[in-house]
């Protein structure tokens, strides 16, 4: 049996690909050097408020720390078009938050790697 996906579902999916758009399309800030993704958009049921989760991929943690804060910094220039792009009527206010979680999964998928290398030089 197939679920339903809830209207909240959809516009999280919605926003996730316009925040991204408007971001690397529209705005053009030149602080934003580095790579970044959205991961996942979560919105209130009421529609006022979202928690946006960016991805920044950098090897220089200042650069990386300068690409988020000028898209935090940007948040309301976001909002605004964002409006102009969505099919909602009200659009949230936007709220970015740092995931790290892909860092940290490259960081421990090399350390088991390096545990399985380890045990079997042990072993031979």
């Amino acid at each position: 049996m197939k679920r339903q996906v809830s209207r909240t579902e959809k516009l999280n999916a919605e926003f996730q690909k316009d925040i991204y758009e408007v971001i690397t399309k529209r705005l053009k800030n030149p602080l934003i050097t580095e790579m970044f993704s959205i991961l996942r958009v979560d919105t209130s049921k009421d529609l006022s408020h979202a928690k946006v989760f960016v991805s920044v991929y950098s090897v220089n943690e200042e650069k990386k720390n300068v690409t988020f804060s000028a898209i935090v910094d940007d948040a309301k220039r976001i909002r605004y078009e964002l409006a102009k792009i969505t099919s909602t009527r009200t659009v949230p206010e936007l709220h970015f938050f740092l995931d790290d979680s892909m860092e940290y999964s490259d960081k421990m998928n090399k350390l088991f790697t390096q545990i399985k290398r380890e045990s079997k030089s042990d072993n031979d």
